[in-house]
């Protein structure tokens, strides 16, 4: 028993396929499009680390060993290759007050216990429950995203020093004017037009990074005057060492860091399982939602114990990855050790790099995530799908993905509950069994949102002795379907007749015998071939 139990869990816990090229030769072909990909993904996550650690209010280089860490061990282990993960504005918008409040090692501390709750999330499989997110609330979250990504590099457009970068948009600081700010926009539009013309004359390198190279060339090389990397702040840094948070560990401590955790960790969570499905639909692979979890938890754990702030999967880089060619692991561990190489080494140079350059392959990355068809189609959806693609959008801009994303599973649920709570009627007949009952064939499920109509299908007053309630074209699903049953039973029962319950399937059978509803004379089989009647005993929920 004991071997079995464990053979069970360690199932549970298997990673499906680790391998670094699961569905690709290595070729010198695929080599150099991995490897491509990876160092036009470490360029983008350099301004994106820096500035999310400015939001979260704690040193770059704590943003920076997060996206090495948290990109490297994803990249290894993650159950979608081709996903890159880092530190996000999702989480740091969340951290900003525990780090004023307690100090960034309570921050530490809190990502280890957040890698712990993912950890365990992906061991119990719960990444499985990605698939309740409907398709509506998938257009907001990529849409929404699509604008919090271009509202962030707004902040770029800012006199280097005096921007306040808050996660969703920008916030105080002067804009830049005059030639500054005609050269930014100018050098931005050019990236964008390389980005978008290099595809048709070659593939052989990527055209973002054939983007950042030409625009960054053009800056220094004619010694121009615009915002770079350096100015946001130095990168240069040692490799990242192990320490314990310098935390009290006690139960305080773990009060104060636990909500944070808790909402780092769904956030992370949310983020990437909804990404991890947004590259399977581009790739046309589908990828592993527990190991996802899993791989996040490990990522962030490890973080904690290094000195980053934690992080998720990027929906920004991912695209910039996937649209590289990237499709294996190879690309992500290789923009991990390409941002840990800035860090050491190639700090001076990466300094260099105008804002520019970067911005204008995050606005390409902006146009290509936006789902533009979602405007389209929202005259052709029903009204509700598409009031709940335009609620996730605001929701992730206004607020967090996390909300935006449990408001439209809301929302959407409600929405379903509703009009399934309509369709519910039913077709009265005589008895062809039983004679001089009365049989009410019962159409639609019986749940909370119906269970009040279901009783206003009946005539008590003007039934028969006998009647039979068929559920061949109905399901019984919930406590309050159980409580309309009894009530309904209760006022025949009242009105000195019977009612008798035909045609249950299984799921119902077994819901109304463990609740005791159903008066079993024998063993009897639920099949639809011989019609079991069974009535029903009242006074169990006590409800009227």
């Amino acid at each position: 028993m004991r071997k079995a139990i464990l053979a069970t869990f360690a199932n549970r816990l298997a990673l499906p396929d680790l391998s670094l090229m699961p569905d690709e030769k290595l070729t010198p072909a695929r080599w150099r499009i991995e490897l491509l990909a990876g160092l036009t993904v470490a360029l983008a996550l350099v301004p994106e680390a820096v500035a999310f650690a400015f939001v979260a209010g704690v040193h770059p280089l704590v943003g920076l060993y997060a996206a090495f860490l948290v990109g490297l061990v994803t990249a290894l282990i993650g159950g979608r290759p081709g996903m890159i993960s880092g530190a996000t504005g999702a989480l740091a918008v969340v951290m900003v007050a525990l780090v004023a409040q307690h100090g960034v090692e309570y921050l530490f501390a809190t990502v280890v216990l957040m890698g712990i709750l993912q950890l365990i999330a992906g061991a119990l499989q719960w990444g499985k429950f990605i698939r309740l997110v409907p398709h509506p609330v998938m257009l907001g979250f990529v849409n929404g995203l699509a604008i919090v990504i271009f509202l962030a590099q707004l902040g770029q457009f800012k006199v280097p020093g005096t921007m306040e970068n808050t996660g969703h948009g920008v916030g105080g600081g002067e804009w830049l004017s005059g030639m500054p700010l005609y050269l930014m926009l100018g050098l931005t539009a050019l990236t964008m037009a390389i980005i978008w013309v290099m595809p048709k004359i070659s593939k052989v390198v990527p055209a973002p990074l054939v983007g950042i190279f030409v625009v960054a060339a053009l800056v220094i090389g004619f010694g121009l005057e615009v915002p770079r990397v350096g100015d946001l702040a130095s990168i240069q840094g040692g490799l990242p060492s192990f320490h314990l948070p310098s935390v009290p560990f006690n139960l305080e401590t773990f009060e104060i860091i636990l909500p944070y955790a808790v909402i780092l960790a769904a956030i992370g969570l949310i983020e990437s399982l909804l990404t991890l499905n947004l590259v399977g639909e581009m790739t046309g692979k589908r990828g592993g939602a527990s190991q996802e979890c899993m791989a996040q938890g490990a990522a962030n754990v490890l973080t904690g114990f290094f000195g980053g702030m934690g992080g998720c999967a990027m929906i920004g880089q991912s695209m910039i990855n996937v649209k590289s060619g990237a499709r294996t692991r190879v690309a992500g561990i290789a923009a991990a050790l390409f941002l840990l190489i800035f860090i050491l080494f190639a700090s001076p140079l990466i300094e260099l790099i105008p804002l520019a350059a970067l911005v204008g392959v995050m606005f390409m990355v902006v146009i290509g995530t936006f789902a533009w068809n979602s405007l389209t189609i929202l005259t052709k959806v029903p009204l509700m799908d598409a009031f709940v693609i335009l609620l996730v959008t605001v929701v992730t801009v206004m607020e967090d993905l996390a909300v935006a994303v449990v408001v439209g599973v809301i929302v959407s649920a409600l929405a379903y509950a509703w009009n399934n709570a309509r369709r519910i009627d039913a077709h009265t007949r005589e008895s062809v069994t039983d004679l001089g009952a009365k049989v009410y064939e019962i159409r639609g499920p019986l749940f909370f949102g119906s269970s009040e109509g279901f009783g206003e299908l009946f005539d008590i007053e003007n039934d028969p002795e006998t009647v039979i309630v068929d559920f061949k074209e109905s399901r019984v699903v919930d406590q309050s379907a159980l409580q309309a049953i009894e009530a309904l039973a209760g006022k025949y029962e009242a009105a000195g007749k019977q009612i008798k319950l035909r045609h249950l399937s299984r799921d119902c059978h077994r819901l109304l015998t463990k609740a005791g509803h159903l008066m079993i004379d024998s063993d009897d089989d639920p099949d639809y071939e011989i019609a079991v009647d069974y009535h029903v005993r009242t006074g169990i929920l006590g409800g009227h």
